[in-house]
């Protein structure tokens, strides 16, 4: 068989599994749990490069294959998942999807965007074509969007639901364009990466509460 199945690419395999899981429930009305699989896929993101990079026998293909993964991986669980999720939104806001299907398309094409751009910048660094290894990203990194959709759901009984259901589509629109806004962003060290893991247990647990209370 084609591809690499040893443990440095099995966290990025499960956090597709997760998004495509996701897209799935999203489509079919739910998107509660959607937005707990777009939590898992990111966490699962925060540590599938440390894993990798703990093989130290990795060869030039296993580590460019790594890279290309994780960005084909990344545009599903936080380019198209989080689209999906905006389409049950507005499913259950009793609104025609088909209105926001190019704000949804743009989201995904940003994405994208933003993912390639990062892909030129590691391998030239991996490689070193860049005179120097950039220590922040250009761009708010796709994988944000783990975090900050889940808080905006967690958010919806203090905000109305009726609320809730015309900004999340805005709020894609905003990310759109953080992705491909030069702006720096830093690169997370280990505390931050703690932190972000602790805030997405965190954000799963306050979105389960919420939903068995307020659903």
């Amino acid at each position: 068989m084609i591809g690499f199945y040893n443990y440095t690419v099995i966290l990025t395999y499960l956090g597709l599994v997760s998004g495509c899981t996701g897209i799935f429930f999203a489509m079919n009305g739910n998107p509660f749990i959607a937005i707990i699989c777009l939590l898992t896929s990111g966490f699962l993101d925060l540590f599938d490069g440390k894993v990798a990079r703990t093989k130290k026998d990795r060869t030039q293909d296993e580590k460019n294959f790594g890279i290309q993964i994780d960005s084909l991986s990344d545009i599903v669980c936080f380019g198209v998942l989080p689209a999906a999720i905006g389409y049950a939104v507005v499913v259950k806001a009793g609104i025609n999807p088909l209105y926001f299907i190019p704000l949804f398309a743009l989201y995904i094409l940003c994405g994208l965007i933003r993912l390639a751009f990062f892909n030129v910048k590691e391998l030239n660094e991996f490689y070193g074509v860049s005179e120097k290894v950039e220590k922040v990203y250009y761009g708010m990194p796709i994988t944000m969007a783990s975090l900050i959709l889940p808080a905006f759901y967690c958010l919806r009984p203090l905000m109305g639901f009726e609320y809730f259901y015309l900004l999340y589509t805005p709020l894609l629109g905003l990310l759109a364009i953080l992705f491909i806004l030069k702006v720096k962003f830093p690169k997370p060290n280990k505390a931050a990466i703690i932190i972000m893991a602790l805030t997405g247990t965190c954000l799963t647990i306050a979105s389960i509460v919420l939903n068995i209370i307020f659903d």
